[in-house]
């Protein structure tokens, strides 16, 4: 095969009027005609691959930046006073006490992950351990939030056993324990599943790195794995057209992961950290390295020079363009000082890391890249990785959202009679969303490493980070696409509010947020509206909650042909724990503990697991917001569980007071005497409602009959809302039922046999 022409820079000075393909890379006409401007002429192929990728809206946020822009904007000093890096880093860190840090974040891999389910989703959990692993710090645990499909669709059962087997793959050969998320399921998400991946790392305070290329005449180094054909494109959604006749027309835009390979590169990084050896590393992901040497050169001295020849292939064939695009995995670049350069080599290759010095550090503010004797790149890389398009979007309130808020689930018949209320627990039991989740989660290594303290199914997932004091951290993700669909603000809002409280149920203190806001086309005006309101109303409750958004990530595109997904921002809460011996589960161990209900309860029945489970209704406006009520809330929990008066705690969410006390029961096998004729006759609302209503604010909480007297004065000195509405019951030796006294009693092996049924039963015991 002859050697293709490289196309220098010399060469695009000299043929301005070649036709190049910016289109099918993914480039708008006027951004083109931008990079001419910026440039003084045409770019070269080799640029052009680099402007396609990083102006890409998975890279440069060109649709979202002017609405994000709000959480660094909506901030008080009490919210960033334990910040120690936020937005635009590799990932957010928060210091938690004790000289201890911890680096958390969560990314999408949605579309790969259709494509591909197994690589897809193996590759979104290596690519967010390496943005930990850049910042630091030692990887200690991942999570993940799923949707899916309709449970019933043939093409649901590929995505999820691709999808769950390439997370359990990848997260249990890194030895990293799972330790929460969520799985749902819709139609709406039938062609575009949303996999979204959180990692969480710990680290010292004074081990914290921070991605950048200083230091004029430092090396800049790639070393891991060697680079291949896949991934090429992946960050604009394009599998790459060759940009030379005779070469391979596609690559595959799904990268492949190695995990055993980059567990040996985390353990090579940390000992490169260690030893002083590095004045930065970034990742190479999404962009490659287009990325990362244009987003290293930007955040330093501004100057970098490399030749791609010095690149480590595993394709020999591949072209500069292809080789600058490449998304292959397991791979890292590093800044390093001459005089360490020789103590560097050292370590990678007691790793056995491939390594290859590809350049240096300048301060010409260019980045130039050579390859077979040509300068095929020579641009000013904040044009490349800062200063991409900005756009603001036409934004439309949406045609038919009045209508729907007007179809309100207030009308729909509420069963009076005990045997009513029965089925209808039964079915929101044995429904896909509220089911057991253990076919999924039981594919999960969540006790490795032997710290975490919490996971599956509690409530939020906790790590103990330091074994002398017992400090550990809490994590959460939440999203209602239901709600979100109904009223984005509020939506976005309520799932703030969910993790929020599902990490204060643990006892810890919610203390920073991470997120990933998955919408349709942006290009579309009411997608725009649903994701402008969204970020608004994270950055209004973040700033009502007194936590910082820390970073994330957003995902547009989500849809099958012109019909969106339902809005769907997952958001991810970070709290922190002094002692996790201090922790609580989420359901009930022992017979003889009064169950409490904290907050009140209100007829909010729109967007609900009811409504959706029994009626097949979508409609109303979701639940009232009260995060004055959610703060209160999680401070009275943290102060009980510092005092050790909860032997369990759980809060309200899908599917209500009802679902709460089944999963309450099924935890650990133990059954519930349930009297509910005080809290209607407080509340002013029916059975039904007490039982399905997704009022926000609310948790049940089980306390010993010792602690009763300190506990109900707790909750007067704070003034929240609180009722004794059961006792916990018979272990399952003594035919253990969830018994709610006036109405029905269902056994625990039939309450159980319904929950586990849906999942198993769709894709396999």
């Amino acid at each position: 095969m002859s050697t293709p022409v490289v196309d220098s820079v010399s060469n695009a000075a000299a043929t301005p009027g070649k036709e190049q393909p910016y289109e099918a890379l993914g480039l708008k006409p006027d951004e083109y005609a931008r990079i001419r401007e910026l440039l003084g002429r045409r770019p070269t192929s080799g640029e052009l691959a680099m402007y396609s990728v990083m102006w890409s809206e998975h890279c440069s946020y060109k649709s979202s930046k002017v609405h994000l822009r709000q959480f660094g904007q909506k901030v008080s000093p009490e919210m960033t006073k334990n910040l120690m890096v936020g937005m635009g880093e590799n990932a957010g860190v928060v210091d938690i006490g004790e000289g201890w840090a911890v680096t958390f974040k969560i990314e999408s891999h949605n579309h790969p992950s259709y494509i591909e389910p197994f690589q897809g989703a193996a590759t979104g959990v290596g690519g967010i351990v390496r943005d930990i692993i850049s910042m630091g710090a030692r990887p200690v645990a991942v999570m993940d939030a799923l949707r899916f499909g309709a449970l019933g669709d043939p093409d649901t059962a590929r995505v999820v056993h691709g999808v769950v087997g390439g997370i359990s793959f990848y997260g249990n050969c890194l030895g990293l324990p799972n330790i929460g998320g969520e799985t749902r399921f819709d139609p709406v998400y039938q062609a575009n599943p949303l996999v979204n991946a959180l990692a969480v790392g710990v680290l010292r305070h004074e081990d914290l790195h921070l991605a950048n290329a200083r230091g004029v005449g430092n090396k800049v180094v790639l070393f891991g794995a060697r680079t291949g054909g896949d991934g090429i494109g992946g960050a604009s959604i394009l599998a790459s057209d060759t940009f030379s006749e005779g070469g391979p027309t596609k690559r595959p835009a799904v990268q492949v992961g190695d995990p055993f390979a980059e567990k040996v590169l985390i353990e090579c990084c940390l000992e490169l950290f260690a030893g002083g050896l590095v004045e930065g590393i970034q990742d190479l992901g999404a962009a490659g390295i287009s990325c990362a040497t244009s987003e290293l050169a930007s955040n330093g001295d501004g100057g970098m020079r490399i030749s791609l020849d010095e690149v480590l292939l595993r394709d020999p064939t591949l072209t500069a363009e292809e080789i600058l695009m490449s998304e292959s995995q397991e791979r890292m670049m590093a800044i390093v000082q001459p005089s360490k350069l020789e103590g560097f080599l050292a370590v990678t290759k007691k790793w056995d890391v491939e390594t290859s010095v590809l350049g240096e550090v300048t301060d010409t503010g260019r980045l130039v890249i050579d390859w077979r004797g040509e300068t095929i790149v020579d641009v000013d890389p904040r044009t490349v990785a800062v200063d991409g398009p900005v756009y603001e979007r036409p934004v439309a309130y949406p045609a038919w959202l009045d209508q729907m808020q007007e179809n309100s689930a207030a009308t729909l018949p509420r069963p009076a009679d005990g045997a009513g209320l029965r089925k209808d627990l039964l079915h929101l039991v044995n429904s896909a969303n509220i089911a057991d989740t253990s076919w999924v989660t039981s594919q999960y290594d969540k006790y490795v490493l032997g710290n975490t303290a919490l996971s599956y199914p509690d409530d939020g997932g906790m790590v103990r980070v330091d074994e002398r004091s017992g400090l550990g951290f809490a994590l959460a993700t939440d999203a209602n696409g239901r709600y979100c669909y109904l009223d984005p603000y509020a939506g976005a809002q309520l799932a703030l509010a969910e993790a929020y409280r599902n990490v204060a149920v643990t006892g810890a203190t919610p203390v920073a947020v991470s997120d990933c806001l998955n919408f349709g086309s942006p290009e579309n005006p009411e997608v725009m509206w649903q994701f402008s309101r969204a970020v608004e109303g994270l950055a209004d409750g973040c700033l009502a909650l007194g936590i910082p958004v820390t970073g994330g990530n957003v995902s547009f595109y989500n849809q099958t042909g012109d019909v969106p997904i339902h809005p769907t921002p997952v958001v991810a809460v970070l709290g922190t724990i002094d002692d996790v011996g201090r922790r609580v589960p989420s359901g009930w161990q022992d017979a003889g503990d009064n169950l409490y209900l904290l907050g009140a309860t209100a007829l909010e029945l729109d967007g609900s697991a009811w409504a959706g489970v029994v009626h097949g209704h979508l409609g109303g406006r979701p639940p009232a917001v009260d995060l004055g009520r959610e703060k209160a809330l999680a401070g009275l929990l943290a102060a009980g569980a510092h005092e050790g008066l909860f032997n369990a705690a759980h809060d309200l969410s899908d599917g209500g007071l009802g679902v709460a006390l089944v999963e309450g029961c099924l935890r650990f096998g133990v059954g519930a005497r349930i009297f509910l004729d005080e809290l209607l006759e407080r509340d002013g609302i029916d059975l039904a409602t007490a039982l399905f209503s997704e009022t926000g604010g609310r948790a049940i909480v089980a306390v010993p009959r010792e602690e009763d007297v300190k506990f109900t004065r707790l909750c007067e000195g704070r003034g929240y809302p609180v009722l004794r509405i059961g006792v916990t019951d018979a272990g399952p030796a003594s035919g253990a039922a969830l018994d709610v006294q006036g109405a029905f009693s269902i056994p625990l092996d039939e309450l159980g046999a319904a929950h586990r049924a849906p999942l198993r039963e769709a894709f396999g015991a």
